[in-house]
């Protein structure tokens, strides 16, 4: 290189350093692009992104040529920084170009671009990937040997190069994904999102009305209170028993008792006609799964049963859909009507209230491992049927007991804003 001019060298040293910065930036870039919004914009037809998508289907190769690059310029750079500073400096010119070069590329081919590409990984890497896309082309060759060397040596060293993990997202990653969105989804959405990722954590059982609280009809009724009820019901389903639940005849749609006859005899005849088989529902069954049993059937009700075959509870197909897009009422009193709020902050709740209710609906974090109603948690607690006056602290929330039969619990009084963190 003595024949080439100082000004010349000092040109290619510029030029290599650009290099340099271009092939960090490269780098930090491809692996810092959200692969989720690079799909989506290669489906596009995005020419960029479908560039990258090409270049990160073989990531070892495109590392090895961006690394056979960086080196490359870098090397080259520091011979050539050598020659000019001993032109300038004499011997001492080498130590003097050393130092002064590796600050340069330290700060301008390493930390700022890498810096710009971890920040704003698009702007770098799509116009980076017409230029990677050629030169891969063109030293493949080279850049397969190197590939190959350095699978030789790991494999001497006991490590194996198998397949590149799945960029697929579990639920709780997918979950994170929709948290973090930001602006990007509102904040109704990303709710109704997590909550269509915790149907499969969700049974039936956890969501059913109980056997006790079922509205149903007893065709052993008076034919006059059975009219009766179906005027007043606000229910366009109601389960048609004789006697007792346990003695179910089917399910009654409300369209079909418009045609009913008027007398008795008649009339509860042609509602036992009309009745249609209920659906039997396991109590384990979660709620995803009973979504998409539902949609297949063709109906929205059905009972649930234990491993007996005991009717436990119903659901419906407006309960599962609560659970996605949240209560269709509002107000604690009206999404839970066995919650009274009181004026010191404290809540009076009925034995019978369901605790992943409450803890959905007002944020409590009650226990939900084992008894599904406030009765259940406190018997499961004291495992006995407590007198009234009984305190007691569950989860960090004083409970009192206000009201209790010889077989449950049928009030407390729970203090949430005294929980302790």
């Amino acid at each position: 290189m003595s024949d080439i001019s100082t000004e010349a060298l000092i040109a290619i040293l510029f030029t290599l350093i650009l290099a340099s910065a271009f092939f960090s930036g490269s780098e930090t870039s491809m692996m810092a692009i959200n692969r989720y919004r690079l799909r989506h914009l290669a489906r596009a037809g995005h020419r960029g992104a479908v560039s990258v998508s090409q270049l990160l289907e073989n990531p070892e190769r495109l590392i090895g040529l961006i690394l056979l690059g960086n080196n490359f310029v870098n090397i080259l750079a520091s011979a050539i920084a050598t020659i000019i500073g001993m032109r300038f400096f004499g011997d001492a010119g080498i130590a003097i170009a050393t130092g002064a070069l590796t600050f340069i590329i330290l700060i301008f081919a390493e930390v700022t671009p890498k810096t710009v590409a971890a920040l704003t990984p698009e702007r770098f890497a799509y116009p980076a990937s017409f230029i990677l896309v050629p030169l891969l082309k063109i030293f493949y060759p080279l850049v397969y040997l190197i590939n190959q060397l350095t699978k030789l040596v790991l494999y001497t060293i006991g490590i194996k190069i198998g397949r590149a993990e799945s960029d697929q997202l579990s639920n709780e990653e997918l979950r994170t994904v929709v948290k973090e969105a930001g602006g990007l989804i509102p904040k109704k959405h990303q709710a109704m999102l997590t909550n269509i990722l915790d149907l499969e954590k969700v049974t039936v059982e956890d969501i059913m009305v109980p056997r006790h609280e079922i509205i149903g009809l007893n065709i052993e009724d008076e034919w006059s209170e059975i009219i009766n009820q179906l005027t007043s019901s606000q229910h366009t389903r109601l389960p048609v028993f004789r006697d007792s639940a346990e003695n179910l005849l089917g399910i009654l749609h409300m369209r079909d008792a418009l045609h009913l006859q008027i007398s008795d005899d008649d009339g509860k005849t042609a509602l036992i006609n009309s009745l249609r088989s209920p659906v039997f529902i396991p109590e384990q069954t979660t709620l995803n799964i009973q979504l998409l049993q539902f949609q297949k059937i063709k109906r929205r009700v059905g009972l649930v049963v234990d491993e007996y075959g005991d009717i436990q509870g119903l659901v419906t197909l407006e309960d599962l859909l609560e659970e996605i897009v949240g209560e269709f009422t509002t107000g604690i009193s009206d999404s839970i009507p066995e919650v009274y709020p009181q004026k010191d902050g404290s809540y009076i709740v009925d034995g019978n209230a369901n605790l992943r209710e409450l803890d959905k609906n007002i944020g409590w974090d009650l226990p939900q491992d084992g008894a599904k109603t406030v009765n259940g948690l406190i018997l499961e607690h004291l495992e006995d049927i407590p007198e009234p006056g009984i305190s007691m602290m569950i989860n960090g929330y004083p409970i009192e007991v206000i009201a209790a039969s010889d077989s449950m619990v049928r009030q407390i009084q729970i203090f949430p804003l005294m929980r302790k963190n």
